[in-house]
């Protein structure tokens, strides 16, 4: 595995704690009020789209090494 995977491994498992960990605080109800619920949802939002270009990124390189 190359570093650039290695890297994109740790990057994606950050981002799918941090989800979970926002996920979590939306499901207790720990937004003060719903200006701080749509920030925290957006929040989500956006990593999850860093986490479909990161995992686009590591299936592309995977099959950049299967090919050489």
């Amino acid at each position: 595995m190359s570093h650039e995977q290695q890297v994109l491994e740790l990057l994606t498992k950050k981002i799918q704690d941090r989800v979970f960990s926002v996920s979590e605080s939306l499901r207790t109800g720990s937004a003060k009020d719903y200006a701080e619920y749509q920030n925290l949802c957006g929040v989500v939002r956006g990593l999850e789209l860093a986490q479909m270009e990161a995992n686009d990124l590591l299936r592309r390189l995977k099959e950049q090494d299967d090919g050489n």
